[in-house]
């Protein structure tokens, strides 16, 4: 062994780097932009839930004034926590819940302020959307947070209760079963992206695809292609996920599990579609690989896999309706905790048509042939 060649073998490598700016860029933002969209992902508190408040108190009236503690605790809810909308009806508000446009319904009784005034246990109702734990748990510390600020400003000790036994959805449910979906579009989406745009990369800097190309086989027919075996490819993983989730994990499955498996292809074709165009902006494999941090990164943290997108600063919030794992994510969710069907999830299967047909139409000009 000579140091002098060990020597020259590193010049070798940095020349290499001198005439590929491109590489260097990347292993200069990469490491910025991971370091950043963790600190702001994972940095927030879950805020901006929308809850609704049915307030049947009828206050407490020993003398000529009218006392109604559930507004004083309405009033202490944080309202960058909590967006709260006001109902009269508990079962219209339920079944604001169960179409998910908010994530609860609290309900003050008639005797509220009144039995809290004459030391009888009081209860606070709550209806909740629990498959989502972290946005729960929220709700429910806010509300906690909320009673004990009132009743220490009263300089009260009550029996106040908060009855949250009935959930709309999410029963019995644990944090596996609110993660294992979000893992199984994070799994479909990364393995057919980097796959594809390595496959192509590959191709290109082998001249393997510019021979095809002469060959009576169009561009649309390539991709389109390619479209197919990685919707086969993302339909027979969704399968084995979801089987070993259910044998390993017991998970909670209480929607249609075929429709989970068609969602989940959607998403590996419009994955494929985004590596064929990410391959197009890659000169060699080894700036496809440097770009693995900028695609595995913003779908991990942005896409409400691991956090909720409510916990997402609300300015970087919209970049998460740009990724398709979050429609995908949302919608594995509603039908496998939720149980819900099609005519509920169609906006989700919507949105993943749309990316599908975008980023197919995108993928096929950039491999349109150079006159």
């Amino acid at each position: 062994m000579r140091l002098y060649r060990i020597w020259s073998i590193t010049l070798r490598v940095f020349r290499g780097f001198r005439h590929d700016p491109r590489s260097i860029g990347l292993m200069i933002i990469a490491p910025i932009v991971a370091m950043s969209v963790f600190g702001i992902a994972f940095g927030g508190d879950v805020t901006n839930i929308d809850v609704i408040i049915v307030n049947d108190d009828q206050g407490f009236a020993p003398m000529n004034e009218t006392l109604f503690i559930s507004s004083l605790i309405i009033g202490n809810l944080d309202p960058d926590v909590i967006n709260i909308e006001y109902m009269d009806s508990m079962d219209d508000a339920v079944k604001q819940v169960e179409d998910g446009k908010v994530w609860a319904a609290v309900h003050f009784p008639s005797n509220f302020s009144s039995s809290l005034m004459t030391g009888s246990a009081a209860v606070i109702t709550v209806r909740a959307d629990m498959s989502n734990p972290q946005v729960y748990s929220a709700i429910f510390i806010e509300l906690q947070e909320a009673i004990r600020t009132t009743m220490d400003d009263m300089g009260m000790e009550s029996p106040l209760q908060i009855d949250s036994s009935d959930p709309v959805y999410g029963e019995g449910a644990e944090f596996s079963d609110f993660l294992i979906p979000g893992v199984i579009a994070f799994a479909i989406f990364l393995l057919t992206t980097l796959l594809t745009l390595l496959t192509f990369t590959s191709e290109r800097v082998n001249h393997t695809l510019d021979r095809l190309l002469v060959t009576p086989v169009t561009e649309p027919e390539i991709v389109f292609g390619y479209a197919l075996a990685f919707g086969v490819f993302g339909t027979i993983q969704a399968i084995l996920l979801v089987a070993w989730g259910i044998l390993a994990f017991d998970i909670m499955i209480v929607g249609s599990i075929a429709l989970a498996i068609f969602v989940t292809a959607l998403l590996a074709i419009a994955s494929q579609a985004m590596g064929i165009l990410l391959s197009a902006a890659a000169r060699t494999e080894a700036q496809a690989v440097q770009f693995i941090p900028l695609i595995v990164l913003p779908v991990f943290l942005l896409s409400g896999i691991f956090w909720p997108i409510q916990a997402i600063p609300p300015w970087l919030q919209p970049v998460s309706y740009l990724l398709p794992p979050t429609y995908t994510v949302d919608a594995l969710r509603s039908i496998m905790v939720r149980g819900w069907g099609i005519a509920e999830v169609w906006p989700n299967v919507l949105a993943l048509l749309v990316f599908i047909v975008v980023f197919l139409a995108m993928a096929t000009l950039s491999l349109r042939r150079k006159q």
